[in-house]
């Protein structure tokens, strides 16, 4: 994904020492909050398998934590910039953590949700436009909202999913709040604005193909998304609706080729 915004916006090679950091965080910050999940009303094989190997979590932890501090090195000069995305990070997954300070923060109103789209937002499209020293303009806007409303479409499903759940630990979301028509709603509005936002990037000079491919992940969710809604299979959440987050890019590779 952060490629994807180098090819599409900044026309220059992706920085290495960002791919590393990006890829060491997620690891070092999924870990996290993986080990702190052991319990869920949903049936899960991945969950089940996760009770009885916490430890796995905890060495890919430390491993990415390991890997961010040593990438984190070479940014220096962006330190405020990635601080910033650790914080952002970290409220997604503070609540679950058993302390009375982190339980606070289960009554956000917007909740995990919002943290983790504007995290994978500003990892892929924000942080790369500031260490390339660009300006920000309207594309790169229409891109960031584009991406914010497509990821945030795709999180308002694991939401759902998760719901249950969240409501047995007091961890508040618009999806939380709402009945199944309001998160309906909500959903399609935040496919309706990506969509609105990606085609305004044909003004810009972005290609019609580019525009279709860009636009591909979207028609698949909103075709997906009742079906998801009654399935929650691992596979299906976390390879098939995760895997779409980066299918526009790995496409748009294709394409290239």
């Amino acid at each position: 994904m952060i490629n994807q915004t180098y090819y599409l916006l900044l026309h220059t090679p992706p920085d290495k020492n960002l791919l590393g950091f990006a890829f060491s965080a997620t690891i070092c910050s999924y870990s996290f909050h993986w080990f702190l999940t052991s319990q869920s009303l949903v049936e899960s094989p991945r969950i089940e398998w996760l009770k009885k190997h916490k430890i796995f979590h905890l060495i890919l932890f430390f491993i990415g934590l390991a890997g961010s501090c040593i990438f984190f090195f070479f940014l220096l000069p962006h330190w405020y910039w990635l601080a910033a995305s650790a914080i952002i990070t970290f409220l997604y997954s503070a609540p679950k953590i058993p302390h009375p300070w982190f339980r606070a923060l289960r009554k956000i109103a917007i909740g995990k949700t919002i943290f983790l789209t504007l995290v994978w937002t500003y990892v892929t499209v924000v942080l790369p436009v500031i260490i390339a020293n660009k300006e920000f303009d309207i594309p790169i806007g229409l891109f960031a909202i584009s991406r914010f409303f497509f990821i945030y479409a795709i999180c308002i499903m694991f939401d759902f999913r998760d719901r249950a759940d969240d409501k047995a630990i007091g961890i508040r979301s618009m999806v939380t709040a709402f009945n199944e028509k309001g998160v309906d709603r909500l959903f399609f509005l935040s496919l309706a604005i990506f969509a609105i936002c990606t085609v305004l990037l044909s003004r810009y000079g972005f290609s019609v193909l580019n525009i279709i491919l860009l636009l591909v992940p979207g028609v698949i969710i909103a075709t997906m998304y009742n079906y998801a809604k009654r399935n929650f299979s691992d596979v299906l959440y976390y390879f098939i609706l995760d895997g779409l987050m980066m299918f526009s890019a790995l496409l748009m590779l294709v394409f290239r080729i």
